[in-house]
């Protein structure tokens, strides 16, 4: 392993819950992670402890085998030789473009400082830019300036904090795939700070999703959409709902190794994913993403047009079952249907992720003792 997060936990003053609360991840050399979650649940305060620019209470970082951080060892941000690209480009104004690249590399020689600003600026794709000034530059090329800054001096861990956020919603897709290029091509390591998923799935080989300090899932863009470990990484990935339905008898499952659910569209069979089912229970929550709700004029199923918002090549239907249970389902967009219409539906389900229901687990629950609050279990924390 070359980045080694091992149980850090981070807590600031004043503050009853620990911003990052035992939180434990790998990245191999070369791989790109990022961390993805709702604003405080602490992404942030993970890269900055990374970075060496906040302490960890416990746990332990390495790099590349050298002890960054725990066991009494904590060496400063400045030694770690770990580059950090901001959200706001952080360049300086008064330099021009070639100055900023190499800024940090004033020891070196000027002919050799000028060799790899040279070769940064092509790598970024401006070489005609070192002798202009950040304000003249678009906020792409500005923040591709920042890229090659931290990347100059060749650092052995590369930090992100929302690298992309200042920017318009088609620059930021065209450049998270045009740092994921630079980025493999130097074989940079590098770990990335986003609330966008789509960002984190188009630069990061890793993705992990955090909730209150605590990371849920550490794993591939694929695993994360199609096999969350848990409801809130099924809930915050992507675009999909949790469906209920009873998990059929074996015999009736169909194909020895698959399970059979029941739901209000149909009957669902497929390869179980253990990480997200509980064996035992009856009455489950299974994952439909929009793109597993198939338009079927042809299904004896039907669900009715609520809501639809087109995306040019695709229309996102919300659609209401008889029994009211929504669900969400991307069709071509020559497919228009108006608001109030009944479809047919079917269900194309290779990863049967499911959840014990909400409702039948607390009816299972068994009641709290006296004096217990309401939602705990009355066992110390």
């Amino acid at each position: 392993m070359f980045l080694e997060v091992d149980h850090v936990s981070i807590r600031y003053p004043r503050s009853a819950q620990a911003a990052v609360d035992a939180v434990s991840l790998r990245l191999q050399p070369g791989e790109l992670g990022a961390l993805i979650g709702p604003s405080g649940s602490g992404k942030t305060s993970l890269l900055r402890a990374v970075a060496g620019l906040e302490p960890a209470q416990s746990g332990r970082i390495r790099l590349d085998g050298t002890l960054l951080e725990g066991d009494g060892v904590r060496v400063p941000a400045e030694a770690r030789r770990i580059g950090m690209v901001f959200q706001d480009f952080a360049l300086f104004p008064h330099l021009d473009v070639a100055a900023n690249i190499g800024f940090g590399l004033r020891g070196m020689a000027r002919a050799q400082r000028e060799q790899i600003v040279t070769q940064m600026l092509a790598l970024v794709g401006l070489p005609e830019a070192g002798s202009k000034f950040p304000h003249q530059l678009s906020g792409g090329q500005q923040q591709r300036i920042a890229l090659a800054r931290a990347l100059a001096p060749q650092p052995r861990l590369l930090l992100l904090d929302e690298p992309f956020s200042s920017l318009d919603v088609e620059l930021r897709e065209r450049l998270a795939h045009d740092v994921r290029d630079i980025l493999k091509r130097t074989g940079t390591t590098a770990l990335m700070v986003t609330h966008d998923q789509l960002e984190a799935f188009a630069v990061a080989d890793v993705v992990g999703v955090m909730r209150h300090g605590r990371l849920e899932q550490w794993d591939t863009p694929y695993a994360l959409y199609h096999r969350p470990a848990t409801r809130f990484a099924a809930d915050f990935i992507g675009h999909g709902v949790l469906l209920r339905g009873e998990v059929q008898a074996a015999a009736d499952a169909g194909i020895q190794g698959e399970i059979g659910v029941q739901t209000a569209a149909g009957l669902l069979r497929g390869l179980p994913v253990e990480s997200g089912r509980d064996a035992s229970a009856a009455q489950v929550d299974v994952l439909l993403r929009a793109d597993d709700v198939m338009h079927d004029d042809a299904s004896p199923f039907k669900a009715q047009v609520v809501r639809k918002s087109f995306r040019g090549a695709e229309f996102l239907y919300t659609l209401a079952l008889e029994n009211g249970q929504q669900l969400l389902s991307l069709v071509p967009s020559h497919h228009d249907h108006a608001v109030g219409e009944w479809i047919g539906i079917s269900l194309d389900v290779t990863h049967l992720v499911t959840f014990p229901n909400m409702e039948s687990s607390l009816a299972a629950a068994p009641s709290a003792p006296a004096g217990t609050a309401p939602g705990t279990t009355g066992k110390p924390g």
